[in-house]
């Protein structure tokens, strides 16, 4: 049950409710997230306009997906775990043996996959002040000045749905359990 009230497009504050009936139509359903995040309407608001720019980042999609689920495993939200993953899977095309090793922190055996999750790791671990081997590895990799902001950048996204569905406790919908770890 979640602490916070989980809006439906119904019960929303109207200034919320363009925002909310968008994810329906985006997803077929409203994730909780969204319902928990319409109690307030510009979080909801930074929400998704942080998620538009951050799919225009030159990270490729699975990159993305990498620093959305280290930053959720780290931060402990099973929502978002299984919400990337479901993303990772379905429209990323990643095996489901990827999945399984960055929900739990584990190597892929995708090099440049591994950098990204290592360099977000070891954000997330300093708050930014990484290492100058840190960053050389994940250069190293093939990346650049740019995608390291961009891996900032989307920690940043990652923290805001970590840390309120976190307060809230909100629950995983039923749409999702299927990408909880230990289900893929």
């Amino acid at each position: 049950m979640s602490r916070l009230t989980l809006h439906t497009l119904d019960t929303a504050p109207a200034d919320s409710r363009p925002f909310v009936e968008k994810a329906i139509a985006n997803n077929g359903f409203l994730p909780n997230l969204i319902g928990v995040l319409a109690n307030a309407p510009l979080a909801l608001e930074t929400y998704l306009t942080v998620s538009g720019i951050n799919a225009r980042a030159s990270l490729t999609l699975m990159e993305r997906e990498v620093v959305q689920i280290t930053a959720a495993r780290i931060h402990g939200c099973d929502f978002c775990i299984a919400g990337h993953s479901a993303i990772s899977l379905k429209k990323a095309g990643q095996t489901p043996d990827t999945v399984r090793a960055l929900q739990h922190g584990q190597p892929t055996n995708d090099a440049k996959l591994d950098a990204v999750a290592a360099f977000a790791t070891a954000v997330i671990a300093t708050r930014g002040a990484v290492s100058d081997a840190e960053y050389q590895t994940f250069l190293a990799a093939g990346y650049n000045e740019q995608q390291a902001l961009e891996v900032v950048l989307g920690i940043s996204l990652a923290t805001l749905c970590n840390f309120s569905n976190s307060l809230a406790g909100t629950p995983v919908n039923l749409q999702l359990t299927p990408y909880l770890p230990g289900a893929v």
